[in-house]
């Protein structure tokens, strides 16, 4: 906790306090070793997840490992592995022995490959022995989607695209089958009990989020979202860390309004939200639908932004997309928290300002948020004569230079 306020800025016991009221949680397993915690709540700067993972498809374990530290390199203040498959267990320890940062995975996931698919041997002990043994080697927080229940799915089914989540549509399979209630509710006292003992903060999931814009904000995300503002309260009475997820694609005027009511149902629980996307019509540049969806509502209370990636609604993400989200991502965080006025938030924006102003282009590569590439940039469009200007205005066109000059020669130099 010492450390992370020291990261935030703030005393411990500022953190301490944000704790205690359910408004900022701490994500660390104590099994999770060599964890650099954060501070996660809308007190504190916004902070950005980065999701990898294997699909039944595609990658492995090199490759996700390689994604791992593409983003750690290219500063996530959080990873999700949201693989499936088998031997699930195998590749989470490698992944978890490289990651400094808290770790969150989906049980649901593993334990439906654990049964091969196979939905009536997808029981309740299952899910435990998964939740139990995940929080055993040291994940920091799950995604549980225990708001979704049965009187929901007639309501999903309204829909122009229905059920979008992962889990969420798992879950609803296994309740229509059995004719049975959502199991991760039905245990939710158990996995309390789990989760309280191994630290393992809970982000209760949103299996009923909106995948289109047509879908956003309509009844069904709303009813579970008054579940999860009840699970928030019975979390908090067993001394459980708890975050709630929040929509996917919602339009940009509904953004605020989906927030507020997220902060008053969950009683100022820290949201986590995936985007917002505000369009539907750009694949292969949901990163940038996204993260201006991420600004708005990290500006009006979200906590966490889960990062979307240009291979979004195409296919499993590269190395190089994970880095092009969490870009937007960390671009869309600065954003509002400079929006919002946190202390010390635009001292970095002030001070490449007078890096530029000064043509200190090396000064400005070490406070670009991605310096590599910036310099690169720089490179590529420099000019044949190295005195100091881009390529973008030349010497005799260059703003900056023609008035600073223009300073000089009436005397009014800034100091």
């Amino acid at each position: 906790m010492v450390a992370a306020a020291q990261r935030e800025h703030v005393a411990p016991e500022f953190v301490r306090d944000r704790l205690a009221d359910g408004t900022a949680v701490l994500p660390a397993n104590p099994a999770h070793r060599g964890l650099q915690p954060v501070v996660i709540g809308r007190a504190f700067t916004t902070k950005v997840n980065a999701n990898i993972g294997r699909s039944t498809e595609k990658s492995g374990t090199e490759a996700e490992l390689e994604k791992l530290f593409v983003a750690i390199t290219a500063g996530t203040d959080a990873l999700m592995d949201l693989s499936v498959g088998a031997n699930l267990d195998l590749l989470r320890r490698v992944l978890l022995g490289q990651c400094p940062v808290p770790f969150g995975t989906v049980p649901l996931y593993e334990a439906f490959s654990r049964v091969e698919g196979d939905i009536d041997a997808l029981t309740e002990e299952v899910l435990l022995d998964v939740i139990t043994e995940q929080a055993e080697q040291g994940v920091d927080f799950m995604t549980i989607h225990a708001g979704l229940r049965n009187a929901h799915l007639p309501l999903a089914a309204k829909r122009v695209i229905g059920i979008v989540s992962r889990g969420g549509a798992l879950l609803a399979k296994w309740m229509m089958h059995h004719n049975r209630e959502n199991p991760l509710y039905s245990r939710w006292n158990d996995i309390m009990q789990i989760c309280r003992a191994h630290d393992v903060t809970i982000s209760l999931g949103d299996g009923l989020r909106p995948g289109c814009l047509a879908d956003a904000s309509d009844a069904a995300q709303f009813a579970e979202l008054d579940k999860l503002g009840l699970l928030v309260s019975r979390c908090r009475s067993q001394g459980v860390q708890v975050l709630v997820e929040g929509p996917g694609h919602i339009p940009f005027d509904e953004i605020q309004m989906n927030v507020e009511r997220q902060q008053r149902v969950c009683h100022g629980a820290p949201f986590y939200v995936l985007g917002p996307v505000v369009t539907d019509i750009a694949p292969g540049y949901d990163h940038i639908t996204s993260c201006i969806g991420a600004t708005m509502a990290a500006f009006h209370g979200a906590s966490l932004l889960c990062y979307v990636t240009p291979a979004e609604h195409l296919g499993l993400p590269t190395a190089d997309d994970v880095k092009a989200g969490i870009m937007a991502y960390r671009i869309a965080a600065h954003a509002a928290d400079v929006a919002k006025k946190l202390p010390g938030a635009r001292e970095r924006d002030d001070a490449i300002s007078h890096a530029r102003k000064n043509f200190d282009w090396n000064k400005q590569f070490e406070l670009a948020l991605d310096g590599e590439t910036a310099r690169s940039r720089y490179q590529l469009g420099r000019c044949d004569q190295d005195d100091g200007h881009c390529s973008m205005c030349g010497e005799d066109f260059c703003a900056i230079r023609n008035f600073s000059r223009l300073q000089q020669e009436s005397g009014h130099v800034e100091r």
